[in-house]
């Protein structure tokens, strides 16, 4: 910590001093390397940070600096009430943009939002109001008591100052919940939204940050140059801008900020070869996206990992320790129903996935979910989670219908679900994964990062503190830090449920959570399973180790082509003739270890999957 200070310190020091070594012509492409960096620092929060596409950042520039040059020319306002004006018309054009992200996603956004700016490059090139080709000029200089800003000297102190804030606001963005949900929504949207992040909210403010940040660079452009012309809002220069992302890396704020300004610096030494300039950057780009896709930021990290791999030989001190039980909630009353689904029937085109399926889940139960592969156990879970919408029929969570329900209210209502297939967030850290699922804020409480940062800082610690608490339940306070890519797969599994159990759900659906577990680990996951539902959480299963389904369910839902063939106890269903052709086949159920129900899983049957 005491380092960190000090060389925040150091680079204060050395910022305030920059001006007094260099010449008047370097400090003006100092200014306009500051004004890059604010650009870029946009571009990063939406690119690197958030996963959205974005190629307007130049657009969002440009709206802000004719905004203060209209404003001033034209209607006589003074600056910084034209500025003020600029940045809220450069954020409203910044949701406008957004809007296509709620529908679109990848490089169908890159080519709306490149769209969007080709055409104000358009209308400011073609329209009277900015002048046309020949821009507008006679800006006038701002004006501060007892400064004149019309020294680029001075000038620099003021965009320094700016920079400075916008970069703390940025990082305090990116290393509190809003920054942690955004990278979620970047790493995995959809197990984002399971997990209670309001996608749709957080991709139109990935878009608001960006352009905030345009606009503020828009505002010191036309304060610094007093002239705007469509040349400086070009598309050479927005790929110029992504150049500057790509190469310091997008996913640090910090790395933007070191590509713009250096790359800034390298257009002005190599300002006389300005064709060959340009070939080059685009080489360094893809040279970059191919052998450095994290860019200069992640070099560091990417070394480190080197190193790590060549320690792998020792021995790690890390171990997964004992799940520490819940207490056992005592239960008072008749247990209700819970979910309802009814009559619901999922049809992909030719595809009916599921046809008519019913059943009723009580509070307090462990229900399982049993069928051979295709015969549409995972595509339940995604209705009644909100992933899919039903062709047909009628789901009730909480007495409430959640047929049309999103992921996300759904998670915020008390539902959680973990994924057949592990959908870690693989750039989080797995403190951060549960600190994404313990996250129950909505999204009106934005106003807290502009007018209220201290209620964020105290809700971050109020956060932490919990997650240390789940973490130490499941064993997992050895990785914390760790990235869960790295980590054995019966560890990812737990953190998986680890996470899903962050949120307090009232109903949790586990998809598959014994596949690819050895014995012991199933041994491990029965009585994990078991406390939860003791907690007050009731439990439903998708599991094709028949061993875990009964000893562990109290009752069992058959699927086959999507229809329910057979519902009742472990030992009602295991004697349907229907479960005996559809499910086991000519299998005899003692060869499966379904003769003796209720039994303990045992650990040779693990590994045992049903056709």
């Amino acid at each position: 910590m005491k380092s960190r200070l000090a060389a925040t310190g150091v680079l204060v020091l050395a910022a305030w001093a920059l001006p007094y070594g260099l010449g008047s012509y370097t400090v003006h492409v100092v200014n306009i390397a500051l004004i890059y960096a604010l650009l870029a620092l946009g571009m990063g929060l939406a690119m690197g940070v958030s996963g959205q596409i974005n190629l307007a950042q130049v657009a969002f520039f440009g709206v802000g600096a004719y905004a203060v040059a209209i404003l001033t020319t034209h209607y006589g306002h003074g600056f910084w009430l034209s500025a003020l004006l600029a940045v809220l018309a450069t954020v409203v054009t910044g949701l406008f943009v957004g809007v296509p992200a709620l529908r679109m996603q990848s490089h169908y956004l890159g080519i709306v939002t490149l769209g969007l700016a080709l055409g104000f490059i358009n209308w400011i090139t073609n329209a009277h109001l900015t002048g046309g080709a020949d821009g507008i000029s006679g800006i006038p200089v701002p004006t501060l008591p007892g400064v004149d800003l019309s020294s680029e000297y001075l000038y620099y102190y003021l965009e320094v100052v700016v920079f400075a804030l916008a970069l703390l606001f940025g990082l305090f963005v990116v290393h509190t919940s809003l920054g942690r949900r955004l990278r979620a929504m970047r790493d995995d949207a959809l197990a984002a939204g399971a997990m209670g992040a309001e996608i749709p909210f957080l991709r139109m403010t990935a878009f608001l940050l960006a352009s905030l940040y345009g606009g503020l660079a828009g505002v010191l452009y036309s304060g610094l140059i007093r002239y705007v012309a469509p040349e400086t809002f070009s598309i050479g220069n927005m790929f110029i801008l992504l150049a500057m992302v790509i190469i310091g890396g997008r996913r640090s704020l910090v790395g933007c900020v070191v590509g713009a300004v250096g790359l800034t610096m390298v257009r002005e030494w190599l300002s006389d070869f300005s064709t060959y300039a340009q070939l080059g950057y685009g080489v360094v780009v893809v040279a970059m996206v191919v052998f450095a896709p994290t860019g200069l930021a992640g070099v560091p990290a990417r070394l480190r990992t080197l190193y790590a791999r060549r320690r792998a030989q020792q021995p790690s001190r890390a171990e997964l320790r004992p799940f520490t039980p819940y207490t056992v909630e005592e239960r008072s009353g008749p247990d209700g129903v819970l979910l309802s689904v009814e009559g619901v029937t999922q049809q992909f085109r030719g595809l009916r996935a599921l046809d008519e399926v019913t059943l009723a889940v009580h509070r307090g139960e462990i229900r399982g979910v049993v069928g051979p592969n295709g015969s549409g156990k995972t595509t339940l879970f995604n209705v009644i989670s909100g992933f899919y919408r039903a062709t047909a029929g009628t789901v009730r969570f909480a007495d409430a219908d959640t047929t049309a329900a999103r992921p996300y209210t759904l998670s915020l209502t008390g539902l959680a679900r973990t994924f057949q297939n592990l959908r870690l967030f693989g750039q989080l850290t797995v403190r951060e994964n549960i600190l994404v699922a313990l996250d129950r804020t909505r999204a009106h409480t934005i106003w807290q990062y502009a007018l209220w940062q201290p209620g964020v800082l105290a809700r971050e610690r109020r956060l932490r503190a919990r997650a240390d608490d789940i973490l130490e339940r499941y064993g997992l306070v050895d990785f914390a830090e760790a990235d869960p890519s790295s980590l054995p797969y019966g560890i990812q599994r737990r953190i998986e449920i680890a996470r899903a159990m962050a949120a307090r759900p009232r109903l949790l659906l586990l998809d598959e959570p014994a596949a690819g577990l050895n014995g012991e680990e199933v041994q491990q996951l029965i009585r994990i399973v078991r406390s939860i539902r003791d907690s007050g959480t009731t439990v439903i299963l998708i599991e094709h180790n028949m061993g875990l389904v009964m000893s562990l369910c109290e009752k069992v839902t058959v699927l086959s082509s999507g229809k329910v063939i057979a519902e009742g106890t472990p030992q009602e269903v295991v004697s349907t003739p229907e479960v005996i052709e559809a499910y086991l086949g000519d299998s005899d159920p003692a060869e499966l270890g379904l003769d003796t129900p209720r039994s303990a899983a045992r650990p040779e049957h693990a590994q045992e999957a049903t056709p």
